[in-house]
C-alpha cells in the first residue's frame, strides 16, 4: 500500500501528464484551424479529439487518469467559395478544417485550469511532506 501523500502525488502527476497532452492536442487544432489541402480534392486538417480514462496502478492501489485515445473529429468540413485558392475544386469551393477556434480556446482554458489545480495539489503535498519531516526532526 502506498502512503497517502505519495498516492496524491501519483494521481496529480498523472493528471498533469494527461492535461499537458490535452493542451498539445488543442494547440495543434488551433495552429491548423486554417490549414487546407494542397491540391483540389485534398482534405484539410481534421480536428483531433482526446479522451481520458481511469487507470488503477495495482501495485500502489492508486487510481490515476490517462489518455485513452487521440482521435479525429468526424464532423464535416466547412467550405468557402474561393476560386483563386490552389485547393479550390472545379466549382471554386475550398474545404476548410472542422476546427472551431472558439471551442478550442474554451477547451484550452479548461485544460489550463485543470493543470493549475493539479500543480497546486503537488505544491500542497510537497509542503505536507516538508512539515512531516520537520516534525520528525524535532
Amino acid at each position: 500500500m502506498v502512503e497517502p501523500l505519495q498516492a496524491a502525488l501519483r494521481a496529480a502527476s498523472s493528471a498533469l501528464e494527461a492535461q499537458s497532452t490535452r493542451i498539445r492536442v488543442v494547440s495543434e487544432n488551433v495552429a491548423n484551424a486554417h490549414s487546407t489541402g494542397a491540391t483540389p480534392g485534398d482534405d484539410p486538417y481534421r480536428r483531433k479529439t482526446i479522451s481520458f480514462g481511469e487507470e488503477l496502478a495495482r501495485a500502489e492501489g492508486v487510481r490515476t487518469v490517462a489518455v485513452r485515445s487521440i482521435g479525429r473529429d468526424p464532423t464535416a468540413f466547412r467550405s468557402v467559395h474561393d476560386p483563386g485558392h490552389p485547393a479550390a475544386d472545379q466549382r471554386g469551393f475550398v474545404k476548410l478544417p472542422n476546427v472551431d477556434p472558439i471551442l478550442e480556446l474554451a477547451d484550452l482554458r479548461e485544460a489550463n485550469r485543470s493543470y493549475q489545480a493539479n500543480v497546486q495539489v503537488v505544491r500542497q503535498t510537497r509542503e505536507l511532506f516538508t512539515l512531516t519531516i520537520d516534525l520528525l526532526k524535532a
